[in-house]
């Protein structure tokens, strides 16, 4: 299977009866984009209950990083499963998370000696940092960037500054965080120049909060996604890492890496952060580690994490069965799947790059290997924000059987599994091509 195929409408009569289902029983608080109800999926295709198939340039929100039922991971699921399912590494010990420590601590994204506490999200993977960058400063504040998200959870969520919806009603939140501008240049006021753009990003926590708002003593940590995913799939410019690795240590503060969406391989290195030659003091990590299975990590650098016993558990977390699936997932990575993202990726983007060229909604396209964005706007000069081309665009391509997903206000990403070929790729360009054309001539743009 390469390809989409389209036999009924959709939601066909199986999915729509499932649909139903789920308004009466399951949480309104989901946001489904479309009405895709899955039975089953290999690789980058995945079929739903009637019959319908899907290129998946999803991938379970980026979580789907060897695709779907890849046969390594399924047989080392398979076989951890008839051995044992549970003993909670918070009381026992097993060797799948110990061997799954010491293989994330052979490529965390800094030298030394490292330590890894294992959640089930990365919500948790973020709430552990937190509580970790406290423990370790003995200092209560934090600093995250606009358009950010990691996570729902209490802590994170007031970390989160991605959109208002996801804070609305839970307030008040954790106190004593603050938001700076992320060095969005395609949107960055003083015109797309990324030495200016990033220098008015740190400029604003160097001369403002850290002057008007917090003492720089006071605050633990930097909290920073190295590719900013729910906001837009926006890439920074490698020095604005750089320089903000400089501030944290100049004020003693730790650097936490968000790499729950931009890790495990997906832009071509095991984390985006290598791109920039940065090491951070604590990364976390989820979605594509365990190729679908729920697995948070927090990794941070020995020293840092020298808590004692009880000052943070999981009874979950690290689950023997979660672990078998990342240890297949990160020699998957190794062996071949982070050159794919990178080849076809690469592939991917100059497509992109291509239809840039030929249509006017386009504005922006960016990211690295699978991790890739195309932001829409109505007017290049003004960048207008096309919000409902957007929508339209994601809900076209779902009628055509590709399978995408907003991101930011008026963003799409891509963010397939990393098994995705060029043939495929080809196919999501043809037909992006196609329902970008339709919406602008259907919207006079």
């Amino acid at each position: 299977m390469t390809g989409p195929e389209i036999k009924t409408p959709l939601p066909g009569p199986r999915a729509a009866a499932i649909i139903a289902r789920d308004a009466r029983f399951v949480s309104p608080s989901y946001t489904r984009g479309y009405p895709l109800v899955i039975s089953h999926g290999e690789g980058a295709i995945v079929e739903d209950v009637d019959g319908n198939r899907f290129l998946d340039c999803a991938a379970g929100i980026a979580v789907n990083s060897t695709g779907h039922a890849h046969p390594e991971v399924v047989r080392a699921v398979t076989e951890q499963a008839r051995r044992f399912l549970h003993m909670s590494g918070t009381d026992f010990y097993y060797e799948p998370q110990v061997r799954l420590a010491e293989e994330l601590a052979a490529v965390a994204p800094m030298r030394g000696e490292v330590r890894t506490f294992f959640g089930n999200s990365g919500a948790e993977a973020v709430e552990a940092s937190l509580k970790l960058a406290r423990w370790h400063t003995k200092r209560q504040a934090f600093i995250a960037f606009l358009g950010s998200f990691h996570g729902r959870t209490m802590g994170a969520l007031s970390l989160t500054a991605s959109k208002a919806q996801q804070r609305k009603g839970f307030g008040p939140l954790l106190p004593g965080v603050y938001h700076a501008p992320y060095a969005n240049c395609y949107r960055c006021p003083v015109g797309r120049q990324p030495e200016t753009c990033e220098a008015e990003c740190l400029a604003f926590i160097e001369d403002q909060i850290l002057v008007h708002l917090v003492s720089p003593d006071e605050v633990a940590a930097v909290v920073v996604e190295p590719i900013q995913g729910e906001g837009g799939y926006v890439v920074p410019p490698a020095t604005f890492l750089v320089r903000l690795r400089e501030l944290t240590a100049r004020h003693g503060m730790l650097l936490i890496a968000d790499e729950v969406q931009s890790g495990m391989g997906r832009t071509g290195k095991m984390f985006a952060i290598e791109h920039a030659g940065v090491e951070p003091d604590v990364v976390a990590a989820a979605k594509g580690i365990a190729s679908g299975l729920p697995l948070g990590t927090c990794t941070a650098r020995a020293d840092i994490m020298a808590w004692p016993p009880g000052a943070h558990a999981s009874t979950f977390g690290g689950n023997p069965v979660a672990c078998a699936a990342a240890l297949a997932t990160l020699d998957l990575l190794r062996r071949e799947l982070m050159r794919n993202a990178e080849d076809v990726g690469g592939y991917l983007k100059d497509g992109l790059l291509a239809l840039q060229e030929k249509h006017a909604l386009i504005g922006d396209v960016r990211g690295r290997g699978l991790m890739l964005g195309l932001e829409l706007v109505r007017d290049r000069t003004t960048k207008e924000r096309a919000i409902a081309e957007r929508d339209a665009i994601v809900h076209a391509a779902f009628e055509k059987g590709l399978l995408i997903l907003g991101a930011g206000r008026n963003a799409i990403r891509l963010s397939p599994p990393l098994v995705l070929t060029r043939a495929q790729a080809d196919i999501v360009l043809r037909i992006l091509d196609e329902v970008i054309d339709g919406v602008a001539r259907g919207t006079g743009l």
